[in-house]
């Protein structure tokens, strides 16, 4: 018998992928274009959170700030997401591949448990070639509440059978961190920096990037003291 977690459940957009980077670029390069600034700041507090009809707030944002800007919300959507294609990561985020592999050898079980709909997390997982390494991906569709909320961390739990209280999240966000832990999770956070500035003290390890986790970092978390 090991002493490994029960489980290990993974963020998606910003801890396996640098989608991150992409959405916010992709906004701010479109608020440039209508000579409007976008820094990270302004965008950096709602990463991780994911309110009912905000959908369009940045198009509906910028056409109050410039009459450059694109006359609707799907226009501004459109520019939006093909900014968006052009510049997102095709590879998973440092050191994601080889620490996924290594709890696929120990056959530790894996879950995703993200705010974003299954229409971007589950292909673009199956374009990484990763889908067949996480026995169940959970995301906004298959709970009530998102993120902070726990729902997607307990429906990730439930699905694997697994114990929370041994389980480890891995998180980069503010939100993410307060949602894993309200699970009852052991959680670790990997700030993107875009969310450097996020409350990430919650968190029982901060890392720079997922090289630094081990299976004898993660044996740690779950070890009883």
């Amino acid at each position: 018998m090991t002493n490994y977690p029960d489980a290990v459940i993974f963020d998606f957009d910003g801890v396996i992928l640098d989608s991150e980077t992409a959405e916010f670029e992709s906004h701010r390069l479109i608020y440039e274009r209508c000579g409007v600034p976008l820094t990270p700041a302004e965008w950096c507090d709602q990463i991780g959170i994911w309110v009912e009809g905000h959908e369009d707030r940045w198009a509906v944002r910028l056409r109050g700030l410039s009459d450059r800007a694109p006359g609707s919300s799907a226009a501004f959507k459109d520019e939006q997401h093909r900014l968006f294609q052009e510049l997102v990561s095709r590879e998973p985020m440092r050191g994601i591949r080889a620490l996924i592999d290594a709890l696929v050898q120990a056959a530790v079980p894996l879950a995703i448990a993200s705010s974003a709909p299954a229409r971007w997390v589950v292909p673009t997982v199956d374009r990484l070639g990763l889908s067949g390494r996480f026995q169940t991906i959970v995301t906004a569709h298959d709970v009530q509440r998102r993120k902070p909320a726990p729902d997607v961390y307990l429906e990730a739990a439930r699905r694997l059978q697994v114990d929370p209280a041994r389980t480890v999240a891995i998180e980069d966000s503010g939100p993410g961190i307060a949602a894993a832990a309200a699970a009852g999770m052991k959680t670790v956070a990997i700030p993107h920096w875009l969310t450097e500035t996020h409350d990430l003290a919650p968190a029982m390890l901060r890392v720079a990037h997922a090289g630094e986790l081990t299976l004898a970092v993660l044996q740690e978390l779950v070890k009883p003291h």
